[in-house]
């Protein structure tokens, strides 16, 4: 199935360009709503966890709410962003969240910024750039037939199950990771049905047909579970342990659903050595951030002024 034809007033170096930015103010805006949600979260009972009554104890704090309206900014920046470009492209982008959210913690903490955290997001940033450089996604059709759907949404069932299986067996940080790596599946999952769903407008029925699609639902209820299951996740453990699952495996998970559901392509070869130093760096990047003060919730204390 053939991808939407780029208008002619706009070139598809413009429409690569319009997606990449709408996916850096994604990230940026999920990164900042992480800090948000974390601050509301961490003062909730553990009584709450894996409740509906979790979400009362949220709606009543207003940082929360906050954080909630950036992530409906954040969804219509990354409806654009899918909309322009390549899910395999628009998806890891997102690891520069990990980065944003750690800065802008220090920002809302009044706290230092280290120098190591300054060369792990360059570490992350430089990673990024490699990785989608040598990788150079391209390609794929912009919806999903509806039998191909059907492996894809039993797999990723299966998968949520065990992850959130393990998470009741276990607490604190080792709770946390897992629920935010399934968690990270839902977002994940939430942005191929977007993708797909955003295609119906180029049809013949334009807002009719997509508001008859069942990906556009299927979005809803994905990213209402998604945002069940980072709650939780936040309320579990710090944001060391729930960031750097979430952020990567949204983006891993991502690139799966863009190559398996929508034919998209990625270079491989002699390729693979650049990606594979990139997703180093990018690991690395991670692990120095996760080791961070700011990650941990005990930022250093500002410098004193003589």
């Amino acid at each position: 199935m053939a991808s939407s034809p780029v208008p002619d007033t706009v070139a598809p170096h413009d429409v690569r360009v319009i997606s990449v930015l709408f996916a850096v103010l994604t990230a940026l805006s999920n990164g900042a709503a992480s800090v948000l949600q974390r601050r509301a979260a961490s003062s909730v009972p553990d009584s709450a966890s894996m409740r509906l009554s979790l979400f009362g104890h949220l709606l009543r704090q207003r940082v929360w709410i906050a954080g909630i309206g950036l992530v409906i900014v954040a969804a219509v920046c990354q409806a654009v962003a899918l909309a322009t470009g390549p899910i395999a492209v628009v998806q890891p982008i997102f690891v520069i969240e990990l980065p944003a959210t750690l800065l802008l913690a220090g920002f809302v903490m009044h706290a230092r910024v280290p120098r190591p955290i300054w060369f792990a997001v360059a570490m992350v940033t430089c990673g990024l750039a490699l990785g989608m450089a040598s990788a150079a996604p391209e390609g794929g059709h912009d919806t999903v037939s509806g039998t191909a759907w059907i492996p894809a949404l039993l797999a990723t069932a299966l998968f949520e199950a065990v992850l959130i299986g393990a998470a009741l067996s276990t607490r604190r940080d080792p709770r946390a990771a897992l629920l935010g790596l399934a968690a990270a599946c839902g977002y994940a999952l939430t942005a191929a049905l977007m993708k797909d769903a955003m295609a119906r407008l180029e049809g013949d029925g334009g807002i009719a047909q997509l508001f008859t699609a069942w990906q556009l639902y299927g979005t809803a209820a994905a990213g209402v579970g998604a945002l069940f299951l980072l709650q939780n996740a936040l309320q579990a453990g710090s944001l060391v342990a729930v960031q750097p699952m979430l952020t990567l495996g949204d983006a891993l998970i991502s690139i799966l659903y863009g190559v398996t559901l929508f034919g998209e392509h990625l270079r491989t070869g002699w390729w693979l050595v650049p990606e594979a130093v990139a997703v180093g760096l990018i690991a690395v990047g991670c692990v120095q951030l996760a080791r961070s003060p700011l990650a941990s919730g005990n930022p250093p204390p500002p410098p004193r002024v003589t």
